[in-house]
C-alpha cells in the first residue's frame, strides 16, 4: 500500500509544486484547497474544497482520510494589503486555528507519521528589524508575535503526544507560476511588462534603492519537502531554503525583459500595488488582443502586487536590512539541490506564457 500525503493549501506556490512532486513519485495525493491546483502531472489525485477556517466542515471533509500518512501544510491566511496583517493578532490566531482544525482529525484517524510546516524569513524578524547575517536555524527564536510560533508550538506539542515527526521549512522569496496568490512575483512582473508594452512606456525597474536578495524556486522547495518526508535527518528540524545564490533586481531585469518581449528601460519608480489595479482596463485589452485566459487583474495578482512593493524596496532611499539566510544545515543533512535564479524566473514566465496567462514574447 502506497503512502498518502495530504497537501493543504494545494493551489498555492508550494502546495501545487508538492502535488506534482509526490505524484511523480507514485504517492497517493489528497489536495486540499478552495481552488483545484493546476499541475503538470497527468496522474490522478483527489481534490477537496475546504475552508480550513471552518472547524466543523474541515473535520467532516477529512473524516474519511484514515490512510493519510503525511501532511504538507502550505496553507496560509493573509489579510488584504498583506504587509500590515503580518503584525495583527487576529491574522495570527486564524492561522493557528486553521492548522489545528486540520491536524486534530488527522491525528485522530491514527495514520499520521510526518508533518511538514512552512515558515519564512519573518521567523528572523526581517519585517520588523535587521536580522543576523546569515540567519541560521540554530539562533534563538526571535522575540516577536508571529503565527509561526503559535503553529510551531502547537505542532510540536501535538507530535509529542501523537507520535508523528515534523520538519519546518523556511524558504526565501518563492518563485513559481501560480496566479491569484499572496506572494508570487512572475505574474506581477509579467502584467507590468504587458501594460508597459501596451501603453508604449519603458519597462523600467519600479522599485527603490539597489537591494540584494535571495530567492528559491518552488520546485526546489517541493523537492526538499519530498526529501524530508522520509529522511531521518529531517525529523524535528528547521531548514532554511534558497536557490544557493544572491541576486540584485536590476541585474535580473534584462533577462526578464527579454523573456517578456519588451525592451528594458531606465528605472521607473512606482508602486505596483497602486499602479496595476488602476490599469485593469488596459489588462483586459491585452487579454482580448492576445487571446489570453479571461483572468482579471484582481484574480491574476491576488495580494502579490503588495509583496512586489516590499521585495522591490519601493520608496526606500536607503537599502533595507539584508535578508540572507544560511542553507548549510540542510546541505549537511543530505539535501544539496541548487538553482539558477535568473533561469528560475525566466522558466516560470515562459510557463505563464505557454498557459496563455501572459502574452507571448513575440
Amino acid at each position: 500500500m502506497s503512502d498518502t500525503v495530504l497537501v493543504a493549501g494545494a493551489s498555492g506556490l508550494v502546495g501545487t509544486a508538492c502535488v506534482d512532486r509526490f505524484l511523480d513519485d507514485g504517492w497517493d495525493v489528497v489536495a486540499v484547497s478552495r481552488r483545484r491546483p493546476e499541475v503538470f502531472s497527468s496522474s490522478p489525485f483527489r481534490h477537496l474544497t475546504v475552508d480550513l477556517r471552518d472547524e466543523a466542515s474541515t473535520r467532516t471533509a477529512v473524516a474519511g482520510l484514515t490512510g493519510t500518512t503525511h501532511l504538507v501544510y502550505a496553507a496560509v491566511f493573509e489579510k488584504p494589503g498583506l504587509i500590515a496583517g503580518w503584525t495583527e493578532q487576529d491574522q495570527m490566531d486564524t492561522n493557528l486555528a486553521m492548522l489545528r482544525n486540520l491536524v486534530r482529525p488527522l491525528v485522530e484517524a491514527g495514520s499520521l507519521r510526518h508533518v511538514t510546516l512552512l515558515q519564512g524569513t519573518k521567523a528572523y524578524g526581517i519585517h520588523l528589524h535587521p536580522m543576523r547575517v546569515p540567519a541560521r536555524e540554530r539562533h534563538p527564536r526571535d522575540r516577536h508575535a508571529n503565527f509561526y510560533w503559535l503553529q510551531e508550538d502547537y505542532l510540536t506539542a501535538e507530535a509529542a503526544t501523537a507520535g508523528f515527526t515534523w520538519t519546518i521549512m523556511r524558504p526565501q522569496l518563492i518563485v513559481g507560476p501560480n496566479t491569484g496568490v499572496v506572494m508570487n512575483l512572475p505574474p506581477v512582473i509579467g502584467a507590468y511588462a504587458a501594460i508597459c508594452k501596451a501603453e508604449g512606456r519603458p519597462f523600467g525597474f519600479p522599485g527603490g534603492v539597489p537591494y540584494v536578495w535571495e530567492a528559491v524556486d518552488t520546485r526546489l522547495v517541493a523537492n526538499a519537502i519530498r526529501w524530508a518526508a522520509e529522511a531521518p535527518a529531517a525529523a524535528g528540524q528547521h531548514f532554511n531554503l534558497t536557490n544557493g545564490e544572491v541576486f540584485e533586481w536590476r541585474d535580473l531585469w534584462p533577462a526578464l525583459a527579454d523573456a517578456l518581449g519588451v525592451p528594458a528601460g531606465p528605472d521607473q519608480p512606482l508602486s505596483l500595488a497602486e499602479y496595476l489595479p488602476a490599469k485593469a482596463d488596459t489588462w483586459e485589452k491585452v487579454v482580448a488582443e492576445h487571446g489570453l485566459r479571461p483572468i482579471t487583474m484582481t484574480d491574476l495578482l491576488g495580494e502579490s502586487h503588495h509583496y512586489a512593493d516590499f521585495c522591490f524596496a519601493h520608496g526606500a532611499t536607503q537599502p533595507p536590512p539584508p535578508a540572507f539566510v544560511s542553507t548549510v544545515k540542510i546541505k549537511q543533512a543530505g539535501f544539496t539541490e541548487v538553482w539558477d535564479t535568473e533561469e528560475s524566473f525566466v522558466h516560470w514566465i515562459r510557463v505563464l506564457q505557454d498557459r496563455r496567462v501572459l502574452p507571448p514574447a513575440g
